[in-house]
């Protein structure tokens, strides 16, 4: 990741790299997003983007985790059963867009360039994650959920399911079967 900077120069060319790959993600997938295209389409040097990133699943990772908490913000219903269940049918629209497929193919990148597993972890997930375990704790501090369920298992027990329904295509991305998916684990995960 290009280093926290104050610099406008530093900064300038991070965004525009980002954008670039954004951009690039959204018109072809990560195969459109090499980095010979990156540097051509933000006018950074291939240079100064291997400087900062180690690889173009890094900067695509980056770029996707900056477009999807842009589009789905964190909600604040009041309870956990609405923030959940709005949270989970928001991830699963994004899915069932063309970010899906820009999804599968970065997970695919991580099983194929398993070097590129610990970029998408940093630049994309562990965000995600952090947004998924702010809602989970704001349940918790009212004492809506099971206080022995951690966030992380909350988290992959409520969206583990878009993914797979994703990647297989074995069942629909509606916001009907999300919110089966969310009634479904939030019975288990309910303080009683």
């Amino acid at each position: 990741m290009l280093e926290q900077s104050s610099h406008p120069r530093s900064l300038k060319a991070k965004d525009s790299v980002l954008c670039a790959t954004t951009e690039l993600l959204m018109e072809g997938g990560l195969p459109a997003a090499t980095v010979d295209a990156i540097s051509a389409r933000s006018g950074v040097s291939k240079a100064t983007i291997y400087k900062h990133w180690p690889c173009r699943t890094a900067i695509a990772a980056e770029a996707f985790g900056k477009q999807m908490a842009a589009a789905i913000p964190l909600p604040d219903k009041g309870n956990a059963v609405d923030d959940l269940t709005e949270q989970v049918r928001w991830v699963s629209a994004f899915y069932a867009g063309p970010q899906g497929a820009v999804f599968a193919q970065l997970l695919a990148a991580c099983v194929t360039d398993p070097a590129a597993s610990p970029y998408f972890r940093e630049y994309f997930l562990d965000a995600r994650r952090a947004a998924i375990t702010s809602l989970w704790q704001r349940a918790l501090d009212r004492g809506e959920v099971d206080p022995a369920i951690s966030a992380e298992t909350a988290t992959d027990a409520l969206f583990g399911p878009l993914i797979f329904r994703l990647l297989t295509g074995h069942a629909a991305l509606t916001p009907e079967e999300a919110d089966k998916i969310s009634s479904a684990c939030l019975r288990g995960l309910l303080a009683s």
